[in-house]
């Protein structure tokens, strides 16, 4: 396996958590970076992954973090764009500071990431490095809940097409738009029913899915600038 670390963004839980540890076990070095301190950071750490705290809504941790990834690190295989925020339109935060922090965490940092970090990846070994950014289905139809939320995924797709453009050949670029990959545990029954009524095919994609995702962009020698849709065929309801 590469030696040449990815860096994967909120590795505390959920889809960054299982990137983290598939790759950690396939040998692959891991860079995490986490909001909040959980008990699956020490597994990670006992793995071997090297960890950063870093909240994208603090412009002095996105500057940390870049600084001491460029001072450790000479290549890069990969960046997977995990973190994210979901707020609510209604969430107790004037409009205005929703939709910034909304276009903060998912628009402004990876851009800051991927400019600072773009010579690691284009040193890689590998025929190609990848970027790949964590986005949303909604970001291709929006939300009559969570506006700010979609038109900062949606934006986030923008930069996808833009640096797949500005770092061929050597690095690709491509987002994922999962609808639903893994319910959480207090999801009641009624929540769950209306969620899986919404695709023709009506279970959670799960974790294993996501991966596979991962894999096939990374694997890829010719896929650049595209948004994988993983939504269960929710565009045909």
């Amino acid at each position: 396996m590469s030696n040449e670390p990815i860096l994967i963004t909120g590795v505390a839980k959920r889809v960054g958590l299982h990137l983290a540890t598939t790759f950690l076990d396939r040998g692959v070095p891991v860079i995490g970076t986490y909001r909040s301190q959980r008990d699956s950071l020490s597994d990670l750490q006992r793995q071997g992954a090297e960890l950063y705290r870093c909240d994208f809504d603090d412009q002095q941790d996105i500057d940390a973090l870049v600084h001491s990834v460029g001072q450790n690190h000479p290549r890069m295989r990969a960046i997977i764009h995990n973190a994210s925020d979901w707020l609510p339109d209604r969430a107790d935060l004037p409009p205005a500071d929703i939709m910034r922090r909304m276009m903060q965490v998912h628009v402004s940092a990876p851009y800051q990431i991927n400019l600072a970090l773009a010579p690691l990846l284009e040193a890689s070994e590998a025929p190609h490095a990848d970027i790949i950014h964590v986005g949303d289905y909604v970001s291709s139809r929006g939300s009559k809940k969570h506006i700010a939320y979609a038109a900062s995924k949606a934006a986030q797709d923008n930069l996808t097409l833009s640096f797949a453009a500005k770092l061929a050949p050597r690095v690709k670029v491509n987002s994922i738009a999962p609808a639903l990959v893994l319910f959480n545990p207090d999801d009641d029954e009624e929540y769950r029913r209306k969620a899986l009524a919404k695709g023709l095919i009506q279970h959670e994609a799960g974790l294993d899915e996501f991966l596979h995702a991962v894999d096939y962009l990374m694997q890829s020698n010719y896929v650049t600038g595209r948004v994988l849709p993983m939504d269960g065929g929710r565009h045909l309801k």
